[in-house]
């Protein structure tokens, strides 16, 4: 029986450019969760897409010499094959540009015209295309012309003053319920450096929202004012309703078991959006408000952020073909403390693969394995539980514990070590039981027996708890112990119980699981 819903998000992504490390680390980090909890018990949905209206989206597609349409067709695909690549396994992929999208959109958007929270007026400001975001002059920057630019991208920014009008939502209204909402609920926004950041920002005072734009028309039309349509951020936000059945009425019940969502996972330089308007958004429609909103870091390169738009971004699919896509998960969820800038290098990356993978994991594998063929015919050996000392079992028994609550506090690291203690316990179990010695006293041959299935009943389990960060490795090493398909666990607690590999099951020996690498041959160019 299903202990209930459990629903996440990855932003909706912008189509400017295909996905890069930076999407593919929030994406693969919603993918781990929601692999983990589909184990655990529940009934999972995670929600991704891609944000394709706005004036920047427009403004790439001139360049390109395309339509707008035309160039966010074009990049479906890029996100698709991306995640296809990482094996991410989403229950919805929204495009703004959806028919259903616009539906939400103007429900929602009617809804809060009907219930008095907009209004008409005229907004003069400091605009930044690149990130869709009005600022005050005081938060500006100036760079060496002397220009205003943005404090987040440092692109120049533009003063909108034309004197257009636009749909006004009444954020300022808020400030109070927000920070009563973020007091009754301090985990709302993790983790607490994001969190304290959006309370001194919301005491700061906020300022109404423009919702609309009638100077072009890349986006949904407002159906209460001709001409007008949603600004993008009043748009994209929504695709997290859309992807889970608001405004349709075929999937009405699914909407009602699945909202509000457990987690948001964003960037941290999109927490306002998600922590202050979304928010205040849902209040003013009297929705309820999703659990948590996770602001992870940024990935840094030589102290920089990755991104696409300075080029220096490398894409997943170059790390993919070196690594495999088991150790490139591994590497984003284990030795990037989610929440926190992680600085990644090539070096680190191999130094983590070499040593948690191919020494540890894999080569436990194989020592075990080729020991089971060497001196039980390939076969689980059937053991006496008290043939042996058994300092493993203890140790397994108490993963679940440690692993669920990493994963309930998106503490991936933490979830990767206690499986890792594990598997260097066993390492060390099978260097101190020394099998190969066993084997030459037959008086020991219920002793040998006992130690292999030991070994081999913790590979069964480091195989569980290591399933949501590397899927295929999983199912391969289950596969080689003659188990089912691990996709089918929906109870890994129970399923983690010691004791229930079966004696007799065949073992297969394969190739190495993670064979070692060389940093110096690596070569990206």
């Amino acid at each position: 029986m299903s202990k209930g819903t459990f629903s996440v998000t990855t932003p909706i992504y912008y189509v400017n450019a295909a996905p890069h490390l930076g999407t593919a680390y929030t994406t693969v980090a919603a993918d781990t969760v929601c692999r983990y909890q589909r184990m655990n018990g529940y009934d999972v949905a995670m929600v991704t897409g891609m944000d394709e209206h706005g004036q920047k989206v427009a403004d790439t597609a001139e360049g390109k010499g395309m339509s707008p349409q035309a160039w966010c067709d074009s990049m479906e695909p890029a996100f698709r094959e991306a995640w296809d690549l990482l094996d991410i396994r989403y229950t919805d992929f929204v495009r703004t540009t959806e028919p259903r999208q616009a539906r939400t959109v103007q429900k929602f958007w009617t809804d809060l015209y009907e219930k008095g929270w907009l209004y008409k007026g005229s907004y003069e400001g400091w605009y930044c295309v690149h990130e869709e975001t009005y600022y005050a002059e005081n938060d500006l920057e100036k760079n060496e012309d002397g220009e205003y630019v943005c404090p987040d991208c440092k692109r120049p920014v533009q003063l909108m003053s034309s004197g257009e009008e636009n749909w006004f939502f009444k954020l300022s209204e808020f400030q109070e319920p927000l920070l009563k909402f973020y007091d009754e609920h301090p985990d709302f926004i993790l983790p607490t450096t994001r969190r304290n950041e959006i309370v001194t920002f919301v005491k700061g005072g906020l300022k109404d929202l423009s919702i609309s734009r009638s100077t072009f028309d890349w986006g949904v039309p407002l159906p209460f004012d001709e001409g007008h349509v949603a600004y993008v951020w009043a748009d994209a936000l929504l695709a997290y309703a859309t992807g889970i059945g608001y405004a349709d009425p075929d999937r009405a019940d699914e909407f009602a078991a699945r909202w509000p969502y457990k987690y948001h996972f964003v960037g941290k330089d999109i927490t306002r959006f998600h922590c202050v308007i979304w928010p205040a958004m849902l209040m003013a429609a009297g929705m309820p408000i999703p659990e948590h909103i996770f602001g992870h870091g940024f990935l840094l390169t030589k102290g920089e952020k990755m991104s696409k738009s300075k080029g220096n971004g490398v894409m997943p699919s170059d790390l993919v073909n070196i690594f495999g896509v088991d150790a490139y998960r591994y590497y984003f969820m284990s030795d990037v403390q989610f929440g926190h800038d992680g600085n990644i290098s090539m070096e680190r990356m191999v130094q983590v693969y070499n040593a948690d993978l191919a020494n540890t994991w894999g080569n436990l594998c194989s020592r075990v394995f080729n020991m089971t063929k060497k001196y039980f015919a390939r076969q689980v050996p059937a053991a006496k539980p008290d043939a042996a000392a058994n300092p493993l079992k203890p140790i397994a028994d108490g993963l679940y514990a440690k692993f669920d609550a990493c994963m309930e506090n998106v503490d991936f690291t933490g979830a990767a070590a206690a499986v890792q203690e594990l598997a260097g316990a066993v390492n060390h179990y099978v260097e101190d039981s020394a099998p190969w010695n066993l084997a030459k006293d037959e008086a020991k041959a219920d002793e040998l027996a006992a130690v292999i299935y030991n070994a081999l009943e913790s590979i069964r389990i480091i195989a569980l708890f290591m399933a949501p960060l590397m899927p295929n490795t999983s199912a391969e090493v289950f596969r080689r112990l003659g188990l089912g398909d691990i996709d089918e666990i929906v109870d890994i607690e129970s399923a983690a119980a010691w004791g229930q590999l079966p004696a007799g099951n065949p073992v297969e020996i394969g190739d190495p699981l993670f064979p070692r690498l060389d940093v110096d041959a690596i070569n990206l160019d």
